[in-house]
């Protein structure tokens, strides 16, 4: 005769995901359109500066670059609203 030990009893529940509210979504998708727009400045002006002088002239260049950061920050803004957040992974080893 063997004496089995009975089964753990389960552990309390995962608490449920906290969703964004739809207007968060709409907001940071909002924000990111308008971060796009230096982007596509930087683009129109930087590219004008390389047809016209073959180069980009330095007091420009730092414009053109910080235009497109912001652009590329709006573009992310907008991947996160469309992506939403995701769940944790759990922790129990599995």
């Amino acid at each position: 005769m063997s004496i089995s030990d009975p089964p753990p009893p389960p552990g309390p529940p995962p608490p449920p995901a906290e969703k964004r509210s739809g207007c968060l979504t709409a907001l940071m998708a909002i924000a990111g359109i308008f971060m796009l727009l230096p982007g596509l400045c930087a683009l129109l002006f930087g590219g004008m500066s390389v047809v016209e002088g073959g180069q980009i002239p330095s007091d420009v260049a730092s414009l053109v670059f910080l235009g497109l950061v912001i652009g590329i920050g709006g573009v992310v803004l907008i991947w996160a609203a469309i992506m939403g957040r995701k769940a944790p992974r759990a922790r129990n080893g599995s």
